[in-house]
């Protein structure tokens, strides 16, 4: 099984970012709500011993079973919305009494592991109308699933995910290039649409989001997050009020920002952190991302390539769009922020997904 490994390639610099920022994550979670903490260190020293077991186990081992990996997905987000607790308007999670997680987070690592083997068997089908109508189907159904939770954001930010991998594999802009442009114009037509009062096909809880957005003066009550985050993002100024402050000044402390430990870690970290504690979060996520792209462009194989691509994918995309809603730039979507925020499943299947990252580096082909 490990004939093909150079500890050499040990990708040291990967592991010691994310060990950076979820500990920087502890820190503020620890800040934003102190009932979280010891929670997410846990969440870590999980996340830690199965990353090592997973970039110790050959990937091409565990991609054999590609399929068994699709049955799970559609097993676990189908039991969602049979049996699945409900919070806040929302199915997405499965209660098992003693642990509750999110079975669209392991969903998003384990169609990569799916993808990264189905595409390179198909690489040159890749661009016929018989593949990609599979492929399609494939992607569609667990997207469908993720959807009907409602879970709009996950949605997107998945189909982001294998869109990536599949555009990796080969598959030509003049198929990209109109699918893009279609998305653009439906997105500009939902905005047309709902601004001038008709009837969308989002969710009535999605149309406001989207309103408070646009007019954040007219929808308060669904405003009120992303302003209250704007506010103390900007009230951290250069260095930051300090983590554990109990300034009567601070947003965070003032109960302004409701879930800190959450979707919203990133507006605690502005205002604690400052700008600096700020750019420096940005710098390792974004430097997590491209470890694992590096890392992709000297994998063996093309699956090995696809791993790297899926889960930078994963960071990246959420980071950007986490970001964009605290800071105003996107409408609010409750999608959490990479090893920053609060959430044991969500810090887990990173981590789990970072390990076969590990483990392609550790079989990195020779130069």
């Amino acid at each position: 099984m490990f004939r093909n490994y150079r500890l050499k390639n040990f990708n040291l610099p990967l592991v010691l970012c994310v060990f950076a920022i979820t500990i920087i994550g502890i820190l503020v979670i620890g800040s934003a709500n102190s009932d979280y903490q010891n929670k997410q260190i846990i969440g870590m020293l999980i996340g830690v011993v199965v990353m090592v077991i997973v970039a110790l186990i050959d990937y091409d081992f565990v991609l054999q079973f590609y399929w068994l990996f699709y049955v799970a997905v559609i097993g676990l987000l189908g039991a969602v919305l049979v049996f699945g607790s409900s919070s806040k308007g929302a199915t997405r999670w499965i209660d098992l009494g003693v642990i509750r997680f999110q079975p669209s987070e392991l969903a998003k690592v384990l169609l990569v592991l799916f993808f990264a083997y189905y595409l390179p068997r198909y690489v040159d089908e890749i661009n016929t109308i018989k593949r990609i109508a599979i492929i399609a189907v494939l992607a569609g159904i667990p997207l469908l699933l993720i959807e009907e939770e409602p879970d709009l954001s996950t949605t997107i930010v998945t189909f982001l995910i294998l869109a990536s991998m599949i555009f990796y594999s080969g598959l030509s802009y003049k198929i990209v290039v109109p699918v893009i442009a279609a998305g653009v114009i439906g997105i500009v037509v939902i905005l047309i649409v709902l601004t001038h009062g008709g009837a969308s096909l989002l969710e009535g809880y999605q149309n406001y989001r989207i309103l408070a957005w646009l007019y954040p003066d007219d929808y308060t009550q669904y405003s009120y997050q992303q302003q209250n985050s704007i506010m103390a993002i900007g009230s951290g100024q250069l260095l930051g009020k300090g983590l554990y402050n109990e300034s009567i000044e601070s947003v965070k402390n003032g109960n302004y920002i409701s879930e800190p430990q959450t979707d919203f870690i990133f507006a605690v970290a502005g205002e604690e952190l400052g700008f600096v504690g700020a750019i420096i979060i940005i710098g390792l996520l974004f430097a997590v991302t491209l470890l694992c792209l590096k890392t992709a462009k000297k994998a063996k194989d093309m699956s090995g390539q696809l791993i790297c691509v899926g889960i930078a994918s994963i960071i990246g995309y959420q980071t950007f769009v986490n970001i964009c809603v605290v800071t105003g730039m996107f409408p609010n979507t409750g999608l959490t922020l990479p090893f920053m925020s609060y959430g044991l499943t969500s810090l887990v299947t990173l981590y789990f997904g970072i390990g076969f990252v590990l483990n392609v580096s550790l079989q990195a082909k020779k130069y």
